[in-house]
């Protein structure tokens, strides 16, 4: 007998969440999974009343359709920061290296067979880097890595996002990111 198959997915925020969501769980051929837990963890994601909107946004999606999602309690802006300082080019490395780590640590010791993230649905995102990193994590921690190029469905998320009415934001998450929505500048290599 086949064992359960069971994916923790990193969620970024409900407007990335929506195709990936199809392509895994709701629409067949989707329910590539028996199981499927959003983890909603994102440190990088300032002001605090900015990650509290995406959460809400998050929470009206995943009641809507009954995907539970597991809300990481710790907002460890601080460790973030102190991450990424005087490094400020190269945050981007550092924001999703550390989300995927948690994650696959997380599906390791809740005994997922698989881990992946809503990241690789965003054409703004280091697309090779986060594929890298999840394969590379996959041998660390030894969970499977799901890997798909959600890309494809990106029209079709933002669609779905419109018609759950769900909050879309206009910038990744970090303060730098917010600042460089004004001044029109990237100051990131990575995204």
């Amino acid at each position: 007998m086949e064992s359960e198959k069971k994916l923790l997915l990193h969620i970024c925020c409900s407007p990335c969440l929506m195709y990936p969501y199809t392509v895994a769980v709701a629409t067949p051929p989707g329910n590539k999974f028996d199981k499927v837990i959003g983890y909603f963890y994102n440190p990088n994601i300032h002001p605090y009343s900015e990650y509290l909107r995406r959460e809400e946004s998050l929470k009206k999606f995943s009641e809507a359709v009954g995907l539970k999602v597991i809300y990481e309690k710790n907002y460890d802006m601080e460790e973030f920061i102190r991450n990424i300082v005087f490094r400020e080019e190269n945050r981007c490395y550092y924001c999703l290296g550390n989300r995927l780590e948690k994650t696959a640590a997380l599906a390791k010791s809740s005994k997922f067979t698989h881990f992946s993230t809503t990241l690789l649905y965003s054409k703004r995102q280091n697309h090779d880097y986060i594929k890298e990193t999840g394969f590379n994590l996959q041998k660390k921690y030894g969970v499977n890595f799901y890997y798909e190029d959600f890309r494809q469905g990106y029209k079709e998320g933002i669609k779905l996002s419109y018609e759950y009415d769900l909050y879309r934001q206009n910038y990744c998450g970090c303060i730098y990111s917010e600042k460089e929505r004004f001044f029109g500048k990237p100051a990131s290599k990575a995204v």
